[in-house]
């Protein structure tokens, strides 16, 4: 039976402040949503400016499901634990770190095109 929870995401790491309709947060298959997700044991970051990105990473549907009860995702030293109702990120591990207080994460699931010709 196929999943029914989308297979692969976008997870755009930016500064606590920003709206979804920055620009730059627009792409992929729809619109970038979330949730902050934070942790103390993470490293700091110099914040950048409104809308900027600074740090993304594709992530694929592991078929595990992660200590939130939500699937998990993993790819390019992020793993995530993303609630496909919602989009929103409810678990991020990033390096091995919890994300740094003042930092976002915000999801866009993958266009099927762009999945194709990234395979």
């Amino acid at each position: 039976m196929p999943m029914s929870y989308p297979q692969s995401y976008e997870i755009l790491i930016v500064p606590e402040f920003t709206d979804d309709n920055a620009p730059g947060l627009q792409g992929g298959g729809g619109d970038a949503t979330g949730a902050s997700v934070r942790g103390a044991a993470a490293k700091g970051s110099d914040g950048g400016g409104p809308g900027a990105v600074i740090r993304s990473a594709v992530v694929t549907a592991t078929g595990e499901t992660g200590e939130t009860g939500y699937p998990r995702y993993a790819g390019e030293g992020m793993v995530a634990d993303i609630d496909p109702r919602t989009q929103a990120v409810e678990g991020l591990l990033i390096d091995g770190s919890e994300l740094a207080y003042g930092l976002s994460a915000r999801i866009a699931e993958r266009d099927r095109r762009q999945r194709d010709t990234d395979a």
